[in-house]
Formats: C-alpha cells, structure tokens, sequence
C-alpha cells in the first residue's frame, strides 16, 4: 500500500489513520473518476477486495469527504456521489444520460458573477449546470 503523504496527513489531522481499506476506496475514486455512488464504488472495489462490505465503503467515503479528500455531488433526490478532483471546479450535469462532468472555471462558459453581500467570505463557489452533453444532443439530431 503506497499513498501520498499529504493523504496520510489529511487523514491523520482529522483522526483518522490510513487503513487498507480507505486506501482501496480512494484509489477506487482516482482510477475512475466518473462521480459514481458509494454503490457504485463498493461493486468496483470488490472487483479487487471480494471481503470488503458496503458498510465499509460507507464509512472510508465518509472519511474521505470529511478530510477534504473528495467532495460530495448531490443532484436532486437522486444518491450522492463523489469526486476526488479537489481544485475548484463546477459539475456539469447531463438531463439525457445522467452523467456528470467536471468543468474547469476557467474553461467553463460564462453564466454571471456572484456578488456576496458585504462582510461575508466565500470558503469554496458550489455550482452545478444542467443541460445535455455532446453525446445526448448528437443522438437528438443524428
């Protein structure tokens, strides 16, 4: 098992030591990074780790998110996913195929300032687009 330092950091700074099994599910998250549920992420880490149990995956996820290894996606009502890209980024989410799609800021399309009110401080910008991917609108057209 080799991790980064700076993982074992994130983790150790919020009580938490780098077991097998959080390396396993982070790894799960970094080779695919697709936004997949933690359903998702337990049929693939059990590609690999047969023993490991939903529960587990549960709870490393949880260990994650809470060490600022990954972010939560959520839309809507459907199941919450997750994302290892930690640099600031929006998600692009398509209606037609479910998918959804990291976008750089600065590769993003313009869609409006936010102005804060005064006397607040912005942590992070949470944005979320929805519309259709190439894929979907090629098959409406084609």
């Amino acid at each position: 098992m080799v991790a980064s330092a700076s993982v074992t950091e994130k983790l150790a700074t919020n009580g938490f030591r780098l077991t097998p099994q959080r390396h396993h599910v982070y790894q799960v998250l970094l080779d695919r990074p697709d936004h997949p549920t933690a359903e998702e992420v337990f049929l693939r880490a059990k590609e690999i780790r047969p023993d490991i149990s939903l529960a587990t995956v549960y709870n490393c996820l949880d260990a994650l998110v809470r060490c600022g290894l990954v972010k939560q996606v959520n839309v809507d009502r459907s199941a919450t996913r997750f994302c290892p890209n930690m640099r600031e980024h929006t998600h692009f989410f398509c209606e037609g195929c479910g998918r959804i799609f990291d976008l750089d800021y600065g590769a993003a399309q313009t869609l409006g300032g936010v102005q804060l009110p005064r006397g607040f401080k912005a942590r992070h910008l949470e944005l979320s687009v929805r519309g259709l991917c190439r894929d979907c609108i090629s098959r409406q057209t084609g």
